[in-house]
């Protein structure tokens, strides 16, 4: 198999170990791999941002600014967005590359099982693009990480068209009206999947409608903390 990002040929030693137990073959080379940055050591047990709070300020900030208990209970994300990945979202997200998402695959599904296995029932709702926006991108990359998940998908979230969030500043993120409508209510235990984390404003727009119509917890999972 070639790597999906450089297309070099990936090769792996011949063991007996692999011969027996075969493993998920790897889509990305060795060398691409590494240009990946995994998320590790002191992060905001709330939104995975590096920190060594326990609870970082902008997640207080959010505590406050919503009455003293967050809608959000935890994000978790894999990756840090440094240069090469930014790349790659570029070429996934903004220039409809599909295969690119299956590069990511791996360790998307390995981290949901070390933090999720023991919540029972838990479902998840992929963040949706509007209308416009799914026929200029042509698929959603939210949802094919969803899929990428052992769980149920439930895409109950519909989206009305405004301005691209990586064009607004922080502020204008912050202060946006929900842009989320539900088809139906999920009273089960909800895993929101999505490609980055920023201010965590989406995730929450989300989150709380969710919770309004009865949703007893909300977790979020996404690739990048950006």
């Amino acid at each position: 198999m070639n790597c999906l990002w450089c297309d070099e040929e990936i090769t792996s030693d011949v063991t007996w170990s692999n011969v027996a137990l075969p493993t998920k073959a790897k889509s990305l080379c060795e060398g691409c791999e590494k240009e990946l940055t995994v998320l590790n050591g002191s992060r905001c047990l709330r939104c995975s941002r590096v920190s060594e709070e326990k609870i970082c300020k902008d997640c207080k900030w959010w505590e406050h600014y919503m009455g003293g208990e967050d809608v959000l209970t935890a994000n978790y994300s894999v990756f840090a967005y440094n240069e090469r990945m930014q790349d790659m979202i570029a070429k996934w997200k903004y220039r409809g590359d599909y295969q690119i998402g299956f590069a990511f695959q791996g360790r998307f599904t390995q981290l949901f099982k070390k933090q999720f296995n023991d919540i029972k029932n838990i479902v998840a709702v992929p963040i949706p693009l509007s209308k416009e926006r799914m026929n200029e991108r042509r698929f959603n990359q939210a949802e094919m990480l969803a899929h990428f998940l052992p769980i149920e998908v439930d895409s109950v979230l519909d989206r009305v068209h405004g301005e691209k969030q990586s064009k607004k500043n922080r502020y204008q993120r912050l202060s946006s009206e929900n842009p989320f409508k539900l088809q139906k209510a999920i009273n089960k235990p909800v895993i929101l999947v999505d490609d980055i984390y920023t201010t965590g404003t989406t995730l929450r727009h989300a989150a709380r409608l969710l919770q309004q119509h009865g949703c007893p917890i909300t977790y979020a999972y996404t690739l990048i903390r950006g």
